[in-house]
């Protein structure tokens, strides 16, 4: 009988995953959820026909999923790795076979404002649709999902597994989660109707259609705002800025709760100018009740002769994001000088305090501030 662990040590965490043949990276100071080891297939699935593609002329098609728009000629894939044309119709390779799951904290995704202190069984398939020179997952980002060995788990045998392990939710996470969208989309009908909440950690390059269409099975989205320069999405992640932004503002539009996730990278994305127009655009855009986390890169895949983000700079970045209007700010990979806890945007008192991944209320009652009786900006569930 598996048990949940939420301070497994990172070397049980990557021994887990290397016994998959798979390889993970995290931040050094970080503890870690239970690795469930639940044995690896080297079984070819049917291919499922994706959703969102056009049919072109000589069995070509171009796909709709996400702003690359990919046009594939017979037997070619995507940029993601796992949509690929076969005779004319686009077939998904990422359905049924996650390359880990992992009872996590749902403070890990990070999650700040949604059910605190909850757990959340993750999972994730190989592929990506960006190609980020810090990417820490590379080894299961970067490769199609055949050239892995991945467990066989449907959206079925998925909600299964999170009903054994008692938990509340299930995030896709861990690579990108709109390469595998018609997995994602099919576990999640299954865990709304088992009463289960549902959540999307994301780079949030997708197509507005698609996008639109999730939206309505999931209960909460993590998006990474990578950078607020063109240039540098393109060069860093090979993506670019305008569709993420517009990503943001369907999910706000759409009432489903959101948190934002910054990774200030050495010499890309730590300038604290670049910094502040981001967080001028958050405001001026009416995420100012959106948490914003502002993370530290550590050296990483095509990165690693770069230096951790500078600490001083971090701070730096967080009095902007602070002074913009930016109500909840949180600064995470940190050792120390971490800002983890949560303040009342009113009187200041403080209303969570964090260590690490847990959570403990210090001062709210029934999502209120408990001194000022100030709304703070959440879901809360019994927290």
């Amino acid at each position: 009988m598996l048990k949940s662990n939420f301070n497994l040590e990172k070397r049980t965490f990557l021994k887990n995953l290397f016994a998959m043949g798979v390889a993970a990276a995290a931040a050094p100071r970080l503890s870690f959820g239970s690795a469930l080891n639940l044995g690896s297939s080297d079984n070819k699935k049917p291919l499922i026909k994706a959703r969102y593609y056009e049919e072109m002329p000589d069995d070509i098609v171009k796909c709709m999923l996400c702003p690359h728009e990919c046009t594939l000629k017979n037997g070619q894939s995507g940029i993601c790795r796992t949509r690929v044309n076969d005779g004319g119709t686009l077939y998904t390779t990422a359905y049924g076979n996650p390359i880990a799951i992992h009872i996590d904290p749902v403070e890990k995704k990070p999650f700040y404002h949604f059910y605190p202190s909850s757990k959340v069984l993750s999972f994730g398939t190989a592929g990506c649709n960006f190609r980020c020179l810090n990417c820490q997952n590379a080894d299961i980002s970067q490769t199609a999902p055949d050239d892995l060995n991945s467990l066989d788990y449907s959206p079925e045998k998925i909600i299964k597994t999170a009903r054994e392990h008692n938990v509340e939710s299930i995030a896709f996470t861990y690579t990108e989660a709109t390469v595998f969208y018609e997995y994602m989309y099919d576990t999640a009908v299954l865990a709304k109707q088992a009463g289960l909440k549902t959540m999307v950690i994301s780079n949030g390059f997708i197509n507005p259609k698609p996008l639109k269409d999730l939206i309505n099975v999931i209960d909460a989205f993590n998006i990474d705002l990578k950078a607020f320069d063109d240039k540098i999405y393109m060069k860093l992640c090979g993506g670019k800025l305008n569709p993420v932004l517009n990503t943001l503002n369907i999910i706000l539009e759409s009432g489903k709760w959101l948190e934002i996730t910054h990774l200030m990278v050495t010499n890309y994305t730590d300038k604290a100018d670049e910094f502040s127009k981001m967080t001028d655009w958050l405001v001026k855009n009416n995420f100012s009740n959106t948490p914003l986390h502002i993370s530290r890169f550590y050296p990483a895949h095509k990165l690693m002769d770069l230096q951790p983000t500078d600490v001083n700079a971090m701070e730096t970045c967080y009095k902007i994001a602070i002074d913009a209007g930016i109500k909840y700010v949180y600064t995470g990979n940190l050792r120390t000088q971490a800002h983890e806890n949560t303040y009342c945007s009113n009187c200041k008192q403080l209303l969570i305090s964090r260590v690490g991944f847990t959570a403990k209320n210090s001062g709210m009652e029934n999502g209120k501030c408990s001194n000022c009786k100030q709304e703070v900006f959440g879901e809360w569930g019994s927290f």
